[in-house]
């Protein structure tokens, strides 16, 4: 798989104070680890939406992630809001993780993230347009 990417998102990354900075690093890492065990997705697109690091590929749904200011504590993955995904993800893993709305998995600072569970979200989120008719998005951890 090829990962196509800007000097803009390392410098967004590079911004990040330091007590985040590894937390948004790693699901970095995670979203492209994901991205290369999912079969037909030959290039992932890293860059900046709202000024915030994204991951696109051709047959899936753009996912953003960002830590703010406003919400020291807290970081999130945000997916598009129009999409199943979130509504989807509440209803698979409700005790794993904390949402927000119809748009995203907030994280806590201090939290250990089930990273299984989280990469069946991101497999779900780079699939979509291939699993969007199945009840559960082809979810599977």
């Amino acid at each position: 798989m090829k990962l196509i990417t800007t000097p803009e998102v390392a410098a967004v990354f590079a911004e990040y104070p330091d007590f985040v900075r590894h937390k948004m690093q790693d699901l970095r890492e995670l979203v492209i680890k994901t991205a290369k065990e999912i079969e037909g997705i030959d290039e992932l697109e890293e860059t900046l939406r709202w000024g915030e690091p994204s991951y696109i590929c051709k047959k899936g749904s753009t996912l953003r992630m960002d830590w703010k200011a406003k919400s020291p504590d807290q970081y999130a993955m945000y997916f598009k809001c129009t999409s199943r995904l979130v509504e989807t993800f509440k209803l698979v893993f409700e005790d794993k993780f904390q949402f927000e709305g119809k748009r995203a998995i907030v994280f806590q600072i201090d939290q250990k993230i089930p990273e299984k569970e989280l990469k069946a979200c991101i497999r779900a989120a780079l699939s979509y347009h291939k699993v969007k008719q199945l009840d559960d998005l082809g979810i599977q951890y």
